[in-house]
């Protein structure tokens, strides 16, 4: 069986730790599943250390770290939490380098999921980090492609912002692009909505409609790709972003690049509701999934 998720990143972190004696930052990391079974049971002298539950304070000891050269990672179990995590991050690491000429190389591990979360810590919240300069990010949902954002990681010498996502841990398979010469419509799908966009796909695929689906893993910087913007112009419908953070934010950046780059083709977006989160399932505030995809495209259609 091939390794999941999971597994990829506990490899990854276990080899980062011992053979580049770097540092693993974070609450609560020996503890309470060993942040969902992603971590190596390492300790304090191994380089795993276990941060206050002052969030707005703690991103400055690894922007400390960072300043050393020594590559940390820097675990935030809810990606809502980079709200208060954010600020010395992308006012002091993502700038030095273009201020001072010092880069401040840290590997933050962001982790999303949802149901029953609350107001503050569900979802992804690339969005942040996505308006600064100074920081690249990645939303990888295979082991191929969270070992490709280590590796770089590795060779850079930037804020890595990894969007990660719980429901991706167990995951041992990879995504494959499927664009039609002559599409109804092409998906760009986000993070954790990848799953789902796939399974609309298959659905309006045996309804006899064409549907290209292109995953994407870069976040920032986005480049639209040859191929992709092809695939766009020959559609009929245009292309829907799928995100699983506000609409406003990248997903809605992503989408009028595609439209101004494309020969006057409508690039839509769908991602959270505009409306706060609640414990409750029925006042949740989830990512679209593959009823809510097929709904809104056969809107459009």
């Amino acid at each position: 069986m091939a390794a999941t998720v999971r597994e990829k990143i506990k490899e990854i972190t276990y080899k980062h730790l011992k053979d580049l004696n770097s540092l693993c930052f974070g609450q609560c990391l020996t503890a309470v599943g060993w942040v969902g079974g992603t971590l190596p049971e390492l300790y304090e002298d191994d380089g795993m250390v276990e941060l206050t539950t002052a969030d707005v304070s703690n991103g400055g000891v690894v922007v400390g770290a960072g300043l050393s050269g020594i590559k940390p990672i820097y675990v935030v179990r809810y990606q809502g939490f980079q709200w208060f995590n954010a600020s010395i991050i992308v006012n002091y690491a993502s700038k030095s380098k273009e201020i001072w000429g010092i880069p401040c190389p840290i590997f933050i591990r962001s982790i999303a999921m949802e149901g029953g979360i609350g107001p503050v810590a569900g979802s992804s919240h690339h969005s942040i980090y996505q308006r600064m300069p100074g920081t690249k990010i990645l939303s990888p949902m295979t082991p191929n492609e969270y070992q490709y954002a280590y590796d770089e990681f590795i060779t850079n010498d930037d804020v890595f912002y990894i969007s990660e996502h719980r429901l991706s841990f167990d995951n041992d398979k990879e995504f494959e692009d499927v664009i039609h010469d002559k599409s109804d419509f092409v998906l760009f799908p986000i993070s954790i909505t990848r799953f789902e966009a796939e399974k609309a796909r298959v659905l309006l695929q045996e309804r006899g409609l064409n549907i290209s689906i292109i995953h994407q893993l870069w976040i920032k910087p986005f480049i639209l790709k040859k191929e992709w913007l092809r695939c766009l112009n020959n559609s009929r419908f245009g292309g829907l972003v799928l995100d699983d953070d506000y609409e406003q934010g990248a997903a809605s950046s992503i989408a009028q690049r595609m439209m101004i780059q494309s020969n006057n083709k409508k690039v839509y977006t769908l991602g959270l509701q505009h409306r706060t989160a609640g414990f409750h399932s029925k006042v949740d505030n989830l990512p679209p999934n593959f009823r809510d995809i097929i709904r809104f495209l056969e809107k459009l259609l």
